[in-house]
């Protein structure tokens, strides 16, 4: 049967680079069916819609959901990313942000756990607008949020190297930290053929840049997750070539370049679609298309040999394939 991916381009050059990621996928020969959502910035400066229940409820339907970055200028900032991508993790329970990078020589994966912690929401304001003003933001961590995340990364690292890494900040976040260590070890004990470490989180931004061979799989919560992340885009390559899943293991997943929309260089043919391509690769992993996945990756081994415009890089990883 096919599979049923929905198609979601978003604003600025995200249909560009989606539409190079299909063109990959098309040259593969992967039957699927595309089903197109018009969301993101643009959307919501047309008619005011960010996400209606009744996609919400589409979604849950699908296979996949295949998608170029959101947001736009105009749009008030933190609106599009609470609105559709934070409520899409959330409903749809997409509870692991999977981040793969290739340093050089190396290779490692980040596990974020993807809808509790700081983004959960969770806080408030007393007196706002007054010089007595208090902001709060708290950060949930449950043991049921914890521990799935935790496992998950164990499994993988049982499929790669056999070494786990937990990143948190335990010396300081004393509760959420404990929670996470504690959760981390009893799982370990499980895998006993599974290395383990630990480093606070300002240590692993330095290890991230002098030493990113000592990672194998690292897991993390949300917040700690998205700056570490960013970082490691930056030390393989550059974020515009970083892909990233919000998995579902059980479920529809969601799969999409880390980059922003790039509003200034729309049209142009500057961006880079490798990380669109390489999310195209991820979600086929998830379809069970895992040979298709394969060649696109090594179709794409070597980005920095792959020049020219958007369309044109787009070309290349199709002869290569």
């Amino acid at each position: 049967m096919a599979h049923r991916i929905g198609i979601m381009g978003g604003d600025g050059i995200g249909p560009e680079v989606v539409a190079e990621g299909l063109k990959v996928i098309d040259a593969l020969g992967v039957d699927y069916e595309r089903i197109d959502y018009d969301l993101g910035g643009e959307r919501y400066l047309r008619d005011g819609t960010v996400l209606t229940d009744e996609i919400i409820e589409e979604w849950r339907g699908i296979d996949a959901l295949y998608a170029g970055a959101v947001g736009t200028p105009d749009v008030p900032p933190g609106l599009i990313e609470r609105g559709l991508l934070l409520r899409m993790r959330f409903e749809l329970d997409l509870y692991i942000n999977y981040r793969p990078f290739v340093a050089p020589g190396h290779d490692f994966v980040v596990i974020r756990e993807n809808t509790e912690g700081t983004y959960a929401g969770e806080g408030g304001f007393l007196r706002k607008g007054t010089s007595h003003e208090v902001a709060t933001q708290g950060s949930v961590n449950t043991r049921h949020g914890v521990e799935r995340c935790v496992r998950y990364a164990f499994e993988l690292a049982m499929q790669r190297n056999k070494h786990c890494t937990l990143v948190h900040k335990t010396n300081v976040l004393t509760f959420a930290g404990d929670l996470w260590e504690r959760t981390f070890n009893e799982v370990a004990s499980e895998y006993p053929e599974v290395e383990t470490a630990y480093n606070h989180v300002d240590a692993a931004c330095i290890y991230f840049v002098d030493r990113p061979e000592r990672y194998d799989v690292i897991v993390t919560d949300n917040l700690f997750g998205d700056i570490l992340t960013d970082l490691g885009g930056a030390i393989s390559g550059g974020i515009g070539l970083a892909p990233t899943a919000n998995l579902n293991p059980n479920g529809m997943s969601m799969f999409e370049p880390v980059h922003g929309s790039a509003p200034d260089i729309v049209g142009t043919g500057k961006a880079n679609p490798v990380a669109a391509i390489l999310s195209g690769a991820m979600m086929l992993d998830h379809l069970g298309e895992t040979e298709a996945a394969d060649r696109i990756r090594a179709a794409c081994a070597d980005p920095n040999t792959l020049t020219g415009s958007t369309s044109e890089i787009g070309d290349q990883v199709v002869a290569r394939l």
